[in-house]
C-alpha cells in the first residue's frame, strides 16, 4: 500500500500498463507476421514446379506461440495494473479518473489474439 498521496504513482502504473501493452501487441504481430510468413512460402513453392512444397507446420506453431504468449503478457499486466490500482488511496487517483479502461483494451487484445490463434490453428489443420 502506498503512503504517498500522490496521483504521479497512479500514472507512474498506467505507463507500466501501457509498456506492457506495447510488448503484447508486439508479440502478437510478431506471431501474424511469422504464421503468414509461412502461407506466403507455401504459396510461393506451389507455383514453382521445381521445387517439392515446403511444410509450413513449423512456421504455424511458432506463429501460435507468440500469439499465445502476446494474449497472456496482456492478460496478466491488465490483472497486475487492476490489484496495484486497488491498493491505491483517492488522492492518488484523480477524481474522474476512468481505471477501467487500459485493463479492457488489454483483456480485448488477449482474447482477439486467442481467437486468431484458434483461427490459424483450424486453418492449418
Amino acid at each position: 500500500m502506498s503512503y504517498l498521496d500522490d496521483p504521479r504513482v497512479f500514472f507512474a502504473a498506467e505507463r507500466t500498463l501501457l509498456a506492457w501493452q506495447r510488448t503484447a501487441i508486439a508479440l502478437v504481430g510478431l506471431g501474424f507476421v511469422v504464421e503468414r510468413f509461412g502461407l506466403f512460402v507455401r504459396m510461393v513453392n506451389a507455383g514453382n514446379s521445381a521445387h517439392p512444397v515446403a511444410d509450413g507446420l513449423p512456421t504455424v506453431w511458432f506463429g501460435l506461440a507468440f500469439l499465445v504468449l502476446g494474449a497472456i503478457v496482456s492478460a496478466m499486466a491488465a490483472h497486475q495494473y487492476q490489484g496495484f490500482v486497488r491498493t491505491l488511496t483517492y488522492p492518488e487517483i484523480p477524481r474522474g479518473h476512468h481505471t477501467w479502461l487500459g485493463p479492457l483494451l488489454n483483456y480485448g487484445l488477449s482474447a482477439c489474439a486467442l481467437a486468431m490463434a484458434a483461427w490459424f490453428l483450424h486453418s492449418a489443420t
